[in-house]
Parts: structure tokens; sequence; C-alpha cells
């Protein structure tokens, strides 16, 4: 097991490496940054057309009739992946695959594999010497003629188990394609962050096509009831001064700006619900210091300065402002549903219960910056002003109201190249466009895309849509710094596409480890989505396949290898259905009528055989032999994989687990 711990531990001291980079890649309106190295460089050609990624690992899935890249058609296509793979030591090496196309793999310039067509059999290739260090790595695949095309590359060092190479042991060197790549396709991403299309319309992205083409913005429904006069206009005047990652662009310039902004407070403010707003709440010490701890446990402060800390950071949001900006009671029901008028919004759900979200309303008002007693206008003539400013600035064609929309600009196609260097992209503000204060680079990077064909816009490629929403929802910020969130590296791989998008959703009925404090926020909206890239990101489909029948004589054999009487003694601390872990000493398990319908069959396989290949700080035993036998001989004759079929088997009837026997 030496040479797979080694890598397994060097792996998790650089978890989030890869990550860190895409955050750096798509910082939000931060601007553009040049990646770090890891993973590797990938050309995709289709039609004539070529565009360069960077991919974490030798994984890939694209359905059929899906295009592989947004910059490239649909239809037949090949990647080409270059870079480096980087060992400890010298040592030899295997490199099997899995796929459906035709795949060839060099290592220091000597074909080491090559595999046509083997989509549930790996394809073995020769072993090769890895130098100590940095090794060349080159791979060249080619979708088939029709159907998916996918492949998944494992290596397998010498007298260790094969695994999906490690993250940090694969780099690549940054060349001025991918530079010019990786601004093209923040061009692309800018367009949809900043809705452009919501005014710079385009036939055929109505449906279908990038998703985020769906994005809102808060409805204007309501939002007298629900926000401050003084602050709606105080966000008016200068959203990104008051949030430095916020889309909303400044709509009104020069000496006019303030009143403009007065009139459109004003107009929104009038907008409320029958409701009776709630009497001015008095604070309780008790209160507080509970809202305090519930921040602090939902890990609120991994996108969130927590109050009272002094501190300056572009990935966190601070929060002095909130008394200012929440009407009376208002911030409590925002907590409890987030995306009540906002569908996108990227506050996440954590199905809070009404006296939690009280007690850390209270807590983050106790801290917050006391508002102005400033009234609200109620002239009729400044609403009549701010109601026609909405109407004619383009406010509704973000925002929802049941009001006529007099706003109306350049669709997509008839904005020529040199227009983009003027209006909302200007390089200073025009009296009358909208101003994104996008950095030098983002305007770069919106050049680069308007000069493009912009039918990106029109494909959805969910592997590259799993790598912005992580960014976006700032998933690394939890996964894997805190006990119970897992390696996010992992998870496209570790969890199937259907569970994994209820789980993002919000929709579980049932908590799975119920032991610990934190709570996995939903997202309700990018859920689906997200859940199917991150399996294509590594490799598997966006549906898990059907498998065959259970078997019901492995099932009984699996009932038996978990009990404590002559089996694993898994029981003692994973419970089955309603019968409990009997002996959980250090740390409790999931409950096994998950795991079936939760955890792909691939990395269950690997993570029976080694658990700590994969987690080095785990406390699941490693009950299987390095040549993959199990203890109890005299069961399926201690065949390593028959045993974890049987297991698999057992698990597969969920619900329907009949529990092991806890006596002989």
């Amino acid at each position: 097991m030496g040479p797979l711990l080694r890598y397994s531990q060097m792996y998790l001291r650089c978890l989030v490496s890869f990550w860190t980079m895409m955050v750096f890649l798509t910082i939000g309106n931060q601007g553009w940054a040049e990646p770090s190295n890891n993973g590797l460089a990938v050309t995709f050609s289709s039609s004539g057309k070529s565009d360069t990624r960077i991919l974490p690992n030798l994984w890939l899935f694209v359905p059929a009739g899906k295009a592989s890249s947004p910059f490239v058609p649909a239809g037949e296509f090949t990647a080409h992946y270059q870079g480096h793979i980087i060992v400890d030591l010298r040592g030899d090496y295997t490199f099997q695959a899995e796929l459906q196309g035709v795949l060839s793999l060099d290592i220091n310039g000597a074909t080491v594999l090559e595999a046509t067509n083997s989509p549930t059999q790996p394809v073995i290739g020769k072993m090769v010497r890895l130098n100590k260090g940095t090794n060349s790595i080159s791979a060249k695949f080619k979708s088939p003629d029709n159907g998916d095309a996918f492949f998944r590359v494992e290596w397998t060092p010498k007298g260790d188990q094969n695994t999906p190479i490690p993250l940090t042991s694969l780099t690549y060197e940054i060349t001025p394609e991918i530079s010019s790549g990786q601004r093209l396709l923040r061009g692309r991403e800018l367009m949809v962050e900043n809705r452009c299309l919501k005014c710079h319309t385009s036939a055929g992205t109505e449906s279908g096509g990038m998703v985020e083409l769906a994005y809102d913005a808060p409805s204007f429904d309501g939002i007298g009831s629900r926000r401050n006069f003084a602050w709606m206009r105080d966000w008016i005047i200068a959203p990104k001064k008051m949030r430095a990652s916020a889309r909303m662009p400044q709509v009104f310039h020069g000496a006019e700006a303030p009143e403009q902004a007065k009139a459109v407070a004003a107009y929104l403010s009038s907008l409320t619900t029958a409701s009776v707003a709630p009497p001015e709440k008095v604070l309780s010490a008790e209160q507080i210091e509970t809202g305090k701890t519930l921040f602090s446990n939902l890990h609120c402060d991994a996108c969130h300065i927590t109050p009272g800390v002094k501190e300056t950071d572009p990935l966190r949001n601070p929060l002095p402002h909130v008394a200012s900006k929440f009407a009376n009671g208002q911030l409590a029901n925002f907590l409890l549903q987030p995306d009540a008028n906002y569908a996108w919004s990227r506050m996440p759900k954590y199905h809070l219960k009404p006296e939690e979200a009280s007690q850390i309303a209270d807590y983050l008002l106790s801290a917050a910056t006391k508002p102005d007693a400033l009234p609200t206008p109620t002239e009729a003539a400044l609403i009549t002003q701010g109601q026609k400013l909405v109407q004619t600035t383009g406010c509704l064609n973000c925002h929802s109201l049941k009001l006529e929309n007099q706003f109306s600009t350049k669709t997509l196609v008839n904005l020529t190249n040199d227009q983009w260097k003027s209006g909302c992209v200007a390089a200073t503000p025009e009296s009358k466009a909208m101003n994104y204060n996008f950095s030098e680079s983002d305007q770069l990077a919106l050049k680069a895309f308007a000069e493009s064909d912009r039918g990106s816009l029109q494909r959805h490629v969910g592997w590259e849509f799993s790598q912005r929403q992580q960014v976006t929802l700032k998933c690394v910020q939890c996964h894997g710094k805190f006990e119970g969130f897992p390696a996010f590296e992992i998870i496209g791989g570790k969890i199937k596409p259907e569970w994994s998008a209820t789980f993002i959703a919000g929709d579980l009925s049932t908590k799975i480890r119920p032991w610990i404090e934190s709570r996995m926020p939903a997202f309700k909206k990018p859920a689906e989505a997200l859940a199917q890239g991150l399996a294509m990101q590594h490799g598997l489909p966006p549906k898990t396949p059907e498998e065959p029948a259970i078997d019901p004589e492995l099932a009984k054999i699996g009932q038996q290898m978990v009990s404590t009487v002559g089996g694993f003694s898994c029981i003692s601390c994973h419970a089955v259905n309603e019968l409990g872990a009997t002996q959980v000493f250090e740390s409790a398990g999931i409950n096994f009528a998950y795991t079936a319908a939760r955890i792909q069959k691939s990395f269950f396989h690997r993570w029976v055989r080694n658990p700590l290949s994969i987690d080095p700080s785990t406390k699941m035993p490693v009950y299987f032999s390095t040549d993959d036998k199990s203890p109890l001989a005299d069961v399926l004759d201690g065949d390593g994989p028959k045993t974890r079929e049987a297991f698999w088997n057992y698990f597969r009837l969920g619900k329907k687990m009949p529990p092991p026997p806890l006596q002989p």
C-alpha cells in the first residue's frame, strides 16, 4: 500500500489546488488572471474549429449530439491532452482505460496504452517506468462514430491497486493558446453573469444553450416591504461601491444621478404587500449568542466575514449593512427562504427553523451599522418619476414586475465588433450607458468573445458548467476543509448524479450524517445540471446506467458479512435502516440503506478495498490485502471483488434490506 498511500497523502496536502486555480480564473467581476498549472491542457477539435481548455484529469464524458467544448460545434471530435505527470520517486506503473471511442496514451514519447471501445472492461496498457519528478504525458482521444463519447484513465503503481491519478500529479505549461482560450471563456461567462442577453436579446437563446441564460434578478413585486428606501437609493447610485462582487450595473450618471436614484428607490418603496410590518424587536443577549453559535456551526463565515472581525477578503462579503438593507423583520424571512423573490440567488437555503432564522438575524443585526433614520419619500411626482425611469432604463429587462417595459436596445447579432468598445463596455462611463465597472482584463475578455461567432451561448457543456458553478457557489470554501464535507475533487466520481442533484437542491428528507451540526446549503436552480456536470467531468454519464437484477444469493452473503457474527462487524459503526449501529466508538458511519442509491459503484469498490488510499484520515479499516484477498477466506474463497459484489448486492436492497444477524 506504500506508494498509493504516499500519493493519497500528497493529494490531500494539495487538495484544493485545481479549484483554487478555477477561483482565480473566474473570480467574478474582479478580473481574469493567469491560472496556476495543475491539470492538463486539452485542445478540442471539431469541424475545423479548435478550443484549448484546462481539465483536471484524464476523464471526459460528452453525450451524443452535444458539443465537447463551448467553442466547437457538436458532432465528432478529437481531444488532445498535454502536460506532465509528476512522481516523488522513480517507479513502474501501468495505465488502464474504460472508454467509448479511441484513445492513445504516451508517456515520455512512448505509447503505453492504446484502446478502442471498451466501455465496461478496462483495457490495461504495458508497464512503464516513470522517472522521479517530471514526465511528459500526451493523450489523444477520438469520439466514436455515434453514441456517447467518454474515457476514464487510471494508473496502478506496481504492487498497488488501480486508482485515479492524483490531481496534483498532473501539470501543464501555460501557452498563448491557453491564455487566449481562458480569456474567451471569461468573456462568455461575463455575458451571462451580467445578464447581457436580457437587453441584447438573441434568437435561439431563450431555451437550451447555457443554463445561466435563465438567470433572473430580485423581483420588484412587494420589494418596498422587504428593503429600506435609503439602502435601495445608495445601492442604485453605486452597487459595486456597496459590494465589490455585485452584478448590478450603475444605471445613472452625472449630476442628476442622485435624484434619479432617489426617485427609483421611492417608487420601489411604494411597491408593498398588504402585510403589516412587525413591531420593532428588542434583541436579547441569549438570542444573539445562540445566533452567533449557529453562524459558526453552519460555516456562514465561508462566504461572509464574521461580524466584528476586521478583515478584507474579495471572496467573502461583509455584513455590517444588513440593518440598513432589510426592512424590519425581513432579514429573518430572507434567511428562511433566500430564493423566494430571486430564484437564482447565490445565497443558499439552509432549511432553518423560524426560531433559528430569528436567532441568526438577531446576531447579525446586533453587530450591524445602525441605519439612518431617513423617512421614505411619498411625493406622488417623485414616485411617478421613479416609475417612468424603471420602465425606460432597462430595469425590467432583469427585474420582474407587472408593468410595461419601454426599454429596448440592439440585439446581440446587430452589435458589430467595433461597438464592443463603447456603451456598457466602454473604458470610461458614458452618459446614458450602464456602467459595469469592467476591469481592463474583463474588457479584453468581452472583446475576445465579440470576435468569436458567439454561438457558444447556445452550447451547454456539462463539465464546463460544473467548473463555473462550483466557483460561483464557492464549494471549496467548505468542502475538504470541515468535518463531513468531502473533498470537492472526488464528488463527481463518488456520488451518483441523481442523488447529488437531490442533495444539492435540498430535497432530501433525511440528513445522512445526523451527528454533524453543519448542513449542506441548498442551491435548487443549478442542482441538476451541476450534479450531471460533475459526473461528466469524471468521465461518468449524467444518468446512472441501470444495473442487472439483484443477485439474491450474493445479497444474502452480504447481509451476513456486515454482521458481527462471522462477518466484518460493519454494523458496529453503520446502521442498517432502523437497526442502529451497535458499538460506535470514535466515528459513526452512514446508514447502509443509502449506500447503493448514493455511491457510484466504481467508487464503492475502490473505497471498500482501501479507504485509506482515498482518505488517510478515515476511521474505516482496511480489510483487504494488497493482493485483494478478503480475511474471510471461507466466504467466496476470499476473493476481494466477489466479496465486494456481495456487499453491493445487499446494499442495493436499500430500504428493503433485512437486518443482519446480531447473534449466532
